[in-house]
């Protein structure tokens, strides 16, 4: 059996971090100019980890899909980016972030690694300040804060409702400086397409240009992943179109370990689906849920009346209203974590008292915190997704209620990594939502943004260093080795394959069908019988991909089609993936809800004699079940509890 060593330091929880910074291996700054590192990605975990090794001296070499680094997802996260600042005064701590963050996981993630991102945290928000980044602030002149799920204090620093797109920008501008120095060197419109190995180690990539359509080698001392989420699975996410799992099954198919892929989060306020032409969800802040209070009619005719046209939600009086958040969790009320809030509205609506044309909504009202606090705080608060509810949804949420419905949204699962952020192929590290290491079972809000800073401000930097102290005597590597042909023939192979199906569907289609099976089957609410059924049909899929996709165009060009067929194959890996991991985890936990495993309230029920561990999947070859290897979560500081968000 394949021990799985997380490399976590000795002693006390608040000393590891410490520990490990005095007793790690260094790179001189005259080494390190010889030294190259790939990034892919330019998020916030990709944009902060890459400017941060240049300042430090290394050479860079940056990669990412768009056109420009600030187009990456992270610029669309709204509501904020958690830190212990206290600067309330009302009880908050770094160890109180870090049991926040370890109880809003269910208790799947790794102490150390949460205790370390709590820890780092603040230097964070000093960082961003530095930068310039427009946080919000009180009358008195200090950075505000807000109330996000999972929370009793307000931790939560913002910039109105566009935080990702600022802090984004912050990192951006140190990217920038170091392009301009000469320590990064920037590819737009450069798409990986595998990870080279060479005698063990990750030594380079195979990247396509997306506005040639030539693929071209690139080499390194080390290889840094960067590359987000894997929720497109699912077809309609919150994910920008773009974004993809690609890199992690590439990682995955050359050794990495792929952990936890079944956790997926599911986001309780996004605008619901409209129609079946639709391409992607839009996200409606968890911010809101510090003002808006969430509802349904208490009378099922009610419910039915709305539904036909004959009722608006202003019509239904206060006592005939069911903040049925507020009922069920009065210590936190509409702040519950996202799991917990997405069952509660989905069994809602299953129970029909759902709203809107389909009956899959529920009403997120601001009439109580107008009556409050005025329209206008309302509106400084929250005023730009306001407006874009407005345009999307063609309604004035300042006169009538919200509505919403969750969707797939973050994954928690990812790249398997140590301590140092290194994957099982030495070499090759995975930082931010590409890696599985910090979240566990379920994502608090604003923990994404603190998780890609702090990895690539505050954690990389470091680790990275502990690989590279004995490389600096290994020459740059060419392009030519074997490793590099056979990395790219490969890549090309399979392009070759693509193009040459010429069938009668196009990817979308296709897309839209695995979509629909991974959100009925591997979705909200999972079952033995349904991930049986999902993996038989996902099979389906797979084999009509390779026999009947059509992309047109050629391939030795711009093809978004072709980028959308590459990208696919790899989502009908990761759906597999997904369905296996779920079927295997017999238990309930964060966002991984199996009915059969529930409290008699409903609530999800863990199994921590038989579960307790993080599922590393590692690859066995194609059309083969891959290997599951378990990584022990033990927990030295933190008693397991049944979550409660009741008192």
């Amino acid at each position: 059996m394949t021990k799985i060593d997380s490399k976590i330091p000795e002693g006390p929880l608040a000393e590891k971090w410490s520990n490990y910074k005095n007793h790690q291996k260094l790179v001189n700054p005259a080494n390190k100019r010889r030294l190259d590192i790939i990034v892919v990605g330019t998020g916030l975990a990709g944009a902060s980890a890459a400017a941060s090794l240049g300042e430090l001296g290394f050479n860079v070499l940056n990669f990412c899909i768009q056109d420009s680094p600030r187009r990456a997802h992270s610029i669309a996260a709204q509501g904020g980016i958690n830190a212990a600042k206290n600067y309330q005064n009302d009880g908050d701590s770094v160890y109180r972030l870090f049991y926040d963050t370890i109880k809003g996981g269910d208790y799947r993630a790794r102490e150390a690694n949460v205790y370390r991102l709590a820890e780092v945290s603040n230097s964070i928000i000093d960082q961003c300040v530095a930068q310039g980044v427009p946080f919000a602030r009180e009358y008195g002149g200090l950075l505000d804060n807000r109330s996000f799920g999972g929370a009793q204090v307000s931790r939560t620093f913002y910039a109105k409702g566009q935080t990702g797109q600022q802090l984004l920008l912050g990192a951006y501008s140190a990217l920038s400086r170091q392009v301009k120095k000469g320590t990064v060197k920037l590819y737009t419109r450069h798409e990986m397409l595998d990870v080279v190995i060479i005698d063990g180690r990750a030594r380079g990539i195979i990247a396509r240009n997306l506005i040639t359509g030539k693929v071209e080698r690139y080499s390194a001392h080390a290889v840094v992943i960067a590359t987000g989420g894997y929720g497109n699975t699912f077809f309609l996410s919150t994910n920008a179109m773009g974004s993809n799992g690609s890199v992690a099954m590439q990682c995955f198919r050359k050794g990495a370990y792929f952990a936890n892929p079944c956790m997926a989060q599911i986001h309780p306020t996004c605008i619901p689906v409209h129609g079946e032409f639709q391409s992607k969800l839009t996200l409606m802040s968890e911010s809101l849920r510090n003002d808006g209070r969430i509802w349904t009619p208490k009378k099922k005719e009610d419910a039915e009346a709305i539904r036909a046209g004959k009722l608006k939600p202003t019509d239904i009086k206060e006592e005939d209203r069911d903040y049925y958040l507020e009922r069920r969790y009065p210590a936190f009320g509409n702040l519950v974590p996202r799991d917990v809030a997405s069952r509660a509205a989905k069994e809602r609506c299953d129970a029909g008292y759902g709203v809107g044309s389909t009956g899959l909504a529920v009403y997120l009202d601001f009439s109580d915190a107008i009556n409050r606090l005025g329209k206008d705080a309302v509106a400084a608060r929250y005023g730009n997704l306001f407006q874009m509810y407005e345009k999307i949804v063609d309604d004035n949420p300042y006169e009538t209620p919200m509505m919403i419905y969750p969707a797939i949204h973050y994954t928690m699962g990812g790249i398997w990594v140590d301590y140092e952020l290194q994957t099982s192929i030495p070499g090759l590290f995975a930082i931010g939502e590409a890696n599985f290491s910090d979240h566990g079972a379920n994502r608090l809000g604003a923990s994404a943004l603190m998780q890609g800073l702090a990895d690539g401000y505050f954690v990389l930097p470091y680790t990275i260093q502990n690989y590279l102290s004995d490389q600096i005597r290994v020459p740059r590597f060419s392009t030519d080795l074997p490793e590099f042909v056979e990395a790219e023939k490969g890549v090309n192979d399979k392009i070759k394959k693509l193009m040459s199906i010429k069938g009668k569907k196009s990817v979308d289609s296709i897309h839209k069908q695995l979509g629909l099976i991974m959100w009925d089957f591997v979705g909200m609410a999972r079952t033995k019988e349904g991930l049986e059924t999902a993996l038989t049909k996902i099979l389906e899929i797979k084999k009509e991909f390779w026999s009947n996709v059509r992309i047109p165009g050629n391939a030795e060009d711009l093809n978004t089609e072709l980028e959308k067929a590459l990208r696919l194959s790899d989502f009908i890996e990761i759906g597999e993936l997904m369905a296996r991991d779920a079927l295997d985890r017999e238990e309930s936990c964060g966002g991984h809800f199996r009915e059969e495993y529930q409290t008699p309230e409903g609530e999800a029920l863990r199994r921590d004699d038989l579960f307790s561990y993080v599922s590393c999947w590692k690859y066995e070859g194609e059309d083969k079940a891959p290997e599951l290897l378990k990584e022990p979560l033990d927990y030295e500081f933190i008693v397991r509890q049944q979550r409660n968000y009741k008192s």
